[in-house]
């Protein structure tokens, strides 16, 4: 974490996200006092395929619509 001071932020602007990536965060003071702290957005998750998931349960011995129809036929 590397602390900067506003006149220091505002000369590193161009290549913030260099220094973020190099130091992961600021903190932004203002004589002598930090004012705020810049992170950088963490990644959105990829969306996790459903697919082992679906292949780890077990299959049922008929379809849901044979299943349907043989319970509509008994009543």
């Amino acid at each position: 974490m590397q602390t900067l001071s506003v006149r220091e932020t505002r000369a590193v602007l161009p290549e913030l996200d260099a220094v973020l990536a190099r130091e992961g965060s600021l903190v932004i003071t203002r004589r002598g006092r930090p004012i705020a702290r810049v992170v950088p957005i963490e990644p959105r998750r990829a969306v996790p395929s459903h697919a082992e998931l679906r292949a780890a349960m077990p299959r049922l011995g008929s379809r849901s619509e044979d299943l349907l129809r043989a319970e509509r036929e008994e009543r």
